[in-house]
């Protein structure tokens, strides 16, 4: 799990952006073990102000709290030894929604440990795309037109725009490819912003395994985009995600409550996790959070979660419990088959 001084620097850090005028608004949690950094400002997506302040954030801490109390895997998120002008790419997983607020404007914050960006594709998919998920699909004038998905191809770096309901095969086509294909931004039809998706993969920017991606994801609710109800209920379903122990194993994604007594990583260093924090905006201001599965609805999924835990486990070194050679080639297993390489003879 992540240290309380580590949230209490990260905090100092924010603060003294915010009385700046940098930021207008933040708020510091932890997804596991992971340092979560959630801010609002008027700078716009892409603002090197802004990547900096999470940049030195993150490195600062470590440097400072990390470090000097010999905290495992200190700073290994941190690709690079200085600032480029953009977090993305760098290491920590980076999701950046602009808009312009509504009456009243819902946005939910979910944040995952050890697992990849794919994890997204099923709940998004779900939240904008599957009218049995959501109702509003179907009886709501604002949502039945559909929304544009926007995937990335994480192996050759290009992106393409899709629009459902038309277009839901094709869709699916890609993202059911989890671990290339990617959902990256959703716009309802009339460009509305409606999410918005970390897509780092650690391994493919390091060429070898550092730690899971640990994503992050920005989802809008209300007022002509899908309700809060309809955007948690994907996360009912502890769905298989690629990471676990090593990066290395697949698993269900459990939702947690953002307290300590959930929000720990134990078994088997997982099994992978999301936390929910929802907020009002008003004014850039950030209204809340609301511990979005802090609910004792989401204890059944939690039951699931650890019966399909128990049941991949048994599978030990074999798959599906361990991910494919694809995948399996950024981890220290090639290491082990390469001196094997020698004895093997044609038959």
């Amino acid at each position: 799990m992540v240290h309380p001084k580590q949230i209490e620097f990260a905090k100092s850090s924010l603060e003294a952006a915010k009385k700046s005028g940098l930021i207008v608004d933040f708020f510091v949690t932890h997804a596991g073990d992971d340092l979560e950094l959630i801010m609002s400002h008027r700078q716009g997506e892409n603002n090197s102000r802004i990547h900096e302040l999470a940049w030195s954030t993150f490195t600062e801490v470590t440097e400072k709290v990390s470090k000097p109390m010999k905290l495992y895997g200190a700073g290994q998120d941190l690709l690079g030894e200085a600032f480029s002008g953009n977090v993305k790419g760098m290491g920590p997983g980076v999701a950046e929604i602009e808009f312009e607020e509504r009456k009243s404007d819902p946005v939910l914050i979910f944040m995952a440990d050890k697992t990849e960006p794919g994890a997204w594709n099923l709940p998004l998919f779900k939240i904008f795309g599957d009218p049995f998920n959501t109702a509003g699909l179907v009886i709501d004038a604002e949502l039945h037109g559909g929304f544009t998905f926007e995937i990335l191809d994480v192996i050759e770096d290009q992106t393409v725009r899709l629009n459902c309901p038309e277009e839901t095969y094709d869709l699916l086509a890609l993202i059911g490819t989890s671990s290339r294909y990617v959902i990256s931004k959703i716009y309802r039809k009339d460009g509305l912003p409606a999410a918005a998706a970390s897509t780092s993969r650690l391994s493919l920017i390091a060429g070898r395994y550092v730690g899971k991606d640990d994503p992050v994801c920005i989802v809008r609710a209300q007022h002509g985009l899908p309700a809060v109800g309809e955007v948690l209920e994907p996360f009912a379903f502890p769905h298989l995600v690629a990471g676990w122990m090593r990066g290395s194993h697949n698993g269900p994604l459990m939702p947690v409550s953002i307290s300590d007594t959930q929000n720990r990583v134990t078994r088997f260093d997982g099994p992978p996790r999301v936390v929910g924090a929802g907020f009002q905006v008003s004014d850039a201001k950030l209204i809340g959070p609301a511990d979005l599965f802090g609910d004792p609805a989401f204890d059944r999924t939690r039951q699931v979660a650890n019966e399909i835990t128990d049941y991949m486990r048994r599978h030990g070194p074999f798959m599906p419990h361990r991910l494919g050679p694809e995948e399996m080639e950024y981890t220290t297993l090639p290491e082990v088959l390469e001196k094997l390489k020698i004895r093997f003879r044609k038959e």
